[in-house]
């Protein structure tokens, strides 16, 4: 069953507007550089402007192979949706990730780059501001761009709203039979024109009255035409009047279910959701959520979840403000985290799976009842992925909120943990950059400087696989102060190696061994003799980058004398492997060949055929810049046996060319 109804003239003149002559050319002007067409659909909330863009771009879809993309720009609650987030959302309905941490022009220029040379729609839903919209324009002309708003776009040139009003009588009366039957119009239709006109044609208004008819067949539609005439002046319009009757016809209970929806994070609702707030059964919830729907309160998806209908936010919100206590509010928003935070680490728990359930054993979800487990993985990952908007924006109101600082460090710490369970660190990347944003938030509102330095890491290590650099030198060094703050030597150890390795990145070779050398002395101070090996061998490469041999040679020494004490034959291996590279560039030929036959035999004897290969590789290498091919081309052909039909073989092989 569709809701849409009418709207020919409108259909037909957004039809029109795809050709129309721009503003640039009527006048004579030279025309600006290629652009999309941008369409609009302005109308108050409740007019129907969502589901006539849809039914617009369903009729032209066929025109547009490349397919339609869709986001929005304000949540149900009236927030602004992020410009950065939209236009993710388009870049990964076009197969495009984004890096993390990206700012939004690079984002805009990203997303008009993926969408050169195609011919698609991209379906602006609920925007409050042009300059959202112009972040999101393609500058290809094949590309079209249909926008929902409230009024007009100024400062997007050439864009002539649709402005929609009412349905006209004989569609508004469709939609009523639509929900409540025709027989019930056919037997008085003056009834159902006079309820029409009482709901003024608006299709919020229609669907609310109508749902809340088909769930009352006995009730006369006139009576409820004269009931809507007879409420005071001070409900409201036609959309106020027809909340006012179905919320009104409610149970208590439900009506403090309805009432607390303004709490759910960017107005999503299931029925865990529901029971949390409501203090009900999951059962019961999600029966009133169904009851919600058929009454038009709630839109309802394919996947289980329900949305806060735009129009009936600031009426749910006027009704929560009036009704409830404050501290009832309170205690219901930490119900509702608590639950979302338990439902996390059973998502968390599913992830981590073998043929016999969850790693560790069934204690993995001890405490958890029945239904907050997932059946397996994949429902897991399901829920995971259609949940992340608002699993997002609930961490950002915690976060926001103040005064849930407990939970929401560990919403954050739950879904940061999901998300690299279930996806990857590298997939998830975008996502952690905003959560680990939302951590040092909190760290810094506390001063708990663990925390604080903990994100300046997580965010420094994502600005540095990205290519930021610099930002990545300025938080690792934000970091190293807070873990001096926090007295932690594991961060301040991290830091000043990340330091380092930034430097590195900017070939600032003598900070970076300055930064190296700084970590190393502590590390040896507290004798962490894995860090103490790693340590010198990143001294060892920039020493070597820098053409310091000498220092090179004694740090890659050091290096492998750690290892052995480790006991890590394939550290040693690797270690000696690059001091017979620094040997070899020193102009010690004889040396290099001796270190590198003593790393081959550890690489055997740690069983690492790719790295025994590797050295093999090398070994040849050598050889030949000695003099003698035949050797050489025997350890090339142990090299190749070793690799066989191995996928790094060809890597390993091109690194002597």
């Amino acid at each position: 069953m569709t809701d849409f109804v009418g709207r020919r003239r409108e259909l037909k003149e957004l039809r029109e507007d795809i050709a129309r002559t721009g503003l640039d050319t009527l006048s004579g002007r030279k025309a600006k550089a290629p652009r999309a067409r941008v369409l609009l659909v302005a109308g108050r909330p409740g007019s129907g402007r969502t589901a006539l863009a849809e039914a617009f771009v369903r009729e032209i879809a066929g025109q547009y192979p490349d397919g339609v993309l869709r986001t929005r720009l304000t949540a149900p609650g009236g927030e602004t949706v992020p410009t950065e987030r939209a236009v993710r959302d388009l870049l990964e309905g076009l197969g495009h990730t984004a890096p993390a941490g990206a700012g939004e022009d690079d984002l805009s220029s990203a997303l008009r780059t993926a969408l050169a040379g195609r011919r698609a729609i991209v379906l602006v839903d609920d925007a409050a501001d042009p300059n959202q919209v112009d972040a999101l324009l393609p500058d290809t002309p094949e590309c079209l761009v249909v926008v929902t708003a409230e009024g007009p776009l100024t400062g997007i040139p050439d864009v002539r709203p649709c402005t929609l009003g009412g349905l006209d009588t004989p569609s508004a009366v469709t939609m009523l039979a639509q929900r409540i039957g025709d027989i019930r119009v056919t037997v008085d239709p003056r009834a159902a024109e006079a309820l029409a006109e009482e709901c003024g044609g608006q299709p919020a208004a229609l669907r609310l009255v109508g749902g809340w008819l088909a769930a009352h067949p006995k009730a006369s539609v006139v009576d409820v035409s004269k009931q809507l005439h007879d409420m005071p002046p001070s409900t409201g319009g036609p959309l106020a009047r027809g909340f006012r009757l179905v919320y009104e016809s409610l149970p208590q209970p439900a009506q403090r279910t309805l009432r607390l929806l303004p709490l759910a994070p960017a107005g999503v609702v299931d029925s865990h959701t529901a029971s949390a707030l409501a203090g009900c059964s999951v059962a019961a919830a999600q029966s009133t959520l169904d009851d919600f729907a058929g009454l038009g309160l709630l839109h309802s998806s394919r996947d289980g979840l329900f949305l806060v209908p735009g129009c009936l936010a600031p009426l749910l919100q006027a009704l929560l403000e009036a009704k409830e206590r404050p501290a009832e509010v309170e205690l219901a928003k930490a119900r509702m985290l608590e639950r979302t935070v338990r439902l996390l680490h059973s998502c968390r728990a599913m992830a981590q799976t073998d043929e016999d359930g969850p790693v560790g054993g069934p204690e993995k979800l001890d405490g958890l009842p029945r239904a907050l487990r997932f059946p397996d993985r994949r429902a897991a990952a399901t829920w995971l992925d259609t949940r992340l908007p608002a699993l997002s924006a609930a961490a950002t109101v915690a976060v926001a909120d103040g005064g849930l600082d407990t939970l929401a460090r560990r919403l954050v710490s739950g879904l940061v943990h999901a998300l690299v369970d279930h996806r990857g660190t590298a997939e998830a990347a975008p996502e952690l950059y905003g959560l680990h944003r939302l951590v040092l938030d909190v760290a810094e509102r506390r001063e708990l400087h663990r925390e604080q330095a903990a994100a300046l890491l997580n965010l420094a290590d994502l600005d540095a696989e990205t290519g930021r650099t610099q930002e990545a030198l300025e938080r690792y060094r934000a970091a190293l102060a807070a873990g001096k703050a926090a007295n932690d030597p594991y961060a301040t150890g991290r830091a000043m190696e990340s330091v380092g390795g930034a430097y590195q990145e900017l070939t600032d070779w003598h900070r970076a061994a300055d930064w190296f050398g700084r970590a190393l002395s502590q590390a040896l101070t507290r004798g962490e003799r894995a860090d103490e090996a790693r340590l010198y061998g990143r001294l060892g490469n920039v020493h070597t980058y820098a053409g310091r041999y000498g220092d090179a040679l004694r740090s890659w020494r050091a290096a492998a004398a750690g290892y052995r004490k480790l006991a890590d034959l394939p550290g040693q291996a690797k270690a000696l492997s690059e001091m017979a590279r620094v040997q070899e560039y020193a102009g010690r030929p004889e040396e290099s060949l001796h270190t590198c036959r003593e790393a081959v035999e550890l690489a055997r004897r740690a069983g690492d055929q790719r790295l025994q290969a590797a050295l093999q590789v090398r070994l040849a290498d050598t050889l030949d810049r000695l003099g003698d091919p035949a050797a050489a081309r025997l350890h090339r052909s142990a090299a190749d046996r070793l690799l066989g039909d191995d996928p790094a073989a060809c890597e390993i092989r091109s690194a002597s060319d």
